[in-house]
């Protein structure tokens, strides 16, 4: 997500303390967070696939996804 979406995002979440937010903002503000979190789950995926635990006998295991 690039920062304009960011600086959206927190615009709207101090706006819906002070002022309240439109049904039209508050679909925006949905939208923009629920495209944060995939961006978010994408990026932390990327990060743990190159994750790698090392045992006692210094042998190198891939991370494993849990089922």
């Amino acid at each position: 997500m690039k920062q304009e979406g960011l600086d959206r995002i927190n615009f709207l979440a101090r706006k819906a303390k002070t002022e309240g937010l439109t049904p039209a903002e508050k679909e925006e503000q949905k939208a923009l967070r629920e495209a944060y979190l995939a961006t978010f789950r994408k990026n932390l995926y990327a990060r743990l696939d190159s994750v790698y635990l090392v045992d006692e006998k210094g042998n190198k295991e891939k991370l494993k996804k849990k089922k």
